[in-house]
């Protein structure tokens, strides 16, 4: 069958069809995106303006002709941070329901970490053991660990990179004051929450996903986009340390120049660096390897179990040999 998956997040609309069935891989077909940084359109009282519920409705039109032109069976639409942190967020879901007919489903944030670990543990698989995954979206980070598809712990922090960027880093270039007293309020909230995974032991295989940890592990040498999917691509500490410095001296439009960055996220990557140094660093962590998978894949492997389970009969009618 074909499935879209709708993701409301705090930087983009995404609309990612893949050709889904139960027991196989989910293959992609089709990916269409808008750039809509809803994290950045909340007014004072934190709520989201008629501005930008107008454009999120008009995004969603727009994805939704998207979905039909490439034939979606299945619209599976949920919203994250930016939409779950906003006062009126019952309205701007309301607004949608009766303008687009999508009914979002709004994550909470734990909901985010589970199916991103869902994600990673398929991709990598049972060989990996205990995973420990980190996902720095716009709005939020996310965070799990185990050794089964469920996680034994998970976690999200408001550490996304573009609501640092925008609540800490408004000049560009930065001020260093600024991205000094942004180290310090990032390193803190992660070191909270640190003890809840390492109690559980080590991990033995650490991953990332996400946009940033793509675009973090290109500048630093890893292989690009266009090699593959299954080239592997990995993000070292030593590397991250030696770039963070460099980025905090650039203008956007200067991190915007380097390689794998695109534009519309380079103003937000010295942030993304800022969380990913201190998670790598806090964790213990060397090394990681970027997972191709996260949430929206998280989100159709869920989708596919729940087939499976509704058909499969509650009495099995042959025995084993």
């Amino acid at each position: 069958m074909r499935l879209g998956v709708l993701d409301v997040g705090s930087n983009t609309v995404h609309l990612l069809v893949m050709d889904a069935h139960p027991g196989a891989r989910p293959l992609p077909a089709h990916s269409h995106k808008a750039e809509l940084r809803l994290a950045q359109l909340l007014d004072a009282q934190g709520a989201i303006g008629e501005d930008g519920v107008a454009r999120l409705v008009s995004t969603i039109h727009e994805a939704l002709q998207a979905a039909e032109d490439k034939g979606v069976e299945e619209l599976l639409p949920f919203a994250t941070s930016a939409v779950r942190e906003a006062s009126n967020a019952d309205e701007v879901l309301r607004r949608v329901r009766e303008e687009t007919g999508v009914e979002l489903k709004v994550l909470t944030g734990e909901e985010e970490a589970r199916l991103t670990f869902l994600a990673a543990r398929r991709w990598f698989g049972w060989s990996a053991g205990k995973l420990l995954v980190l996902d720095i979206g716009g709005g939020s980070l996310e965070i799990g660990y185990g050794i089964d598809e469920e996680p034994d712990a998970a976690a999200s922090l408001p550490l996304g990179a573009g609501r640092l960027t925008a609540g800490w880093l408004p000049d560009d270039p930065v001020d260093p004051a600024d991205v000094r007293a942004l180290r310090r309020h990032v390193r803190a909230q992660i070191a909270r929450t640190v003890g809840e995974f390492t109690r559980l032991g080590g991990a033995d295989h650490a991953v990332a996903t996400s946009k940033t940890f793509k675009q973090l592990a290109r500048i630093a040498g890893a292989a690009r986009g266009a090699e593959g999917e299954y080239v592997q691509r990995e993000l070292r500490r030593s590397s991250l340390e030696g770039w963070v410095p460099k980025l905090a001296a650039m203008t956007s439009a200067e991190r915007a120049g380097l390689p794998g960055v695109s534009e519309n996220r380079a103003g937000q990557l010295l942030a993304g660096a800022l969380v990913a140094e201190a998670a790598l660093d806090l964790f213990g962590l060397e090394t990681v390897e970027i997972c191709p998978w996260a949430l929206r894949e998280g989100v159709i492997l869920r989708h596919l179990d729940h087939l499976t389970s509704s058909r499969t009969p509650s009495h099995p009618t042959a025995e084993l040999p």
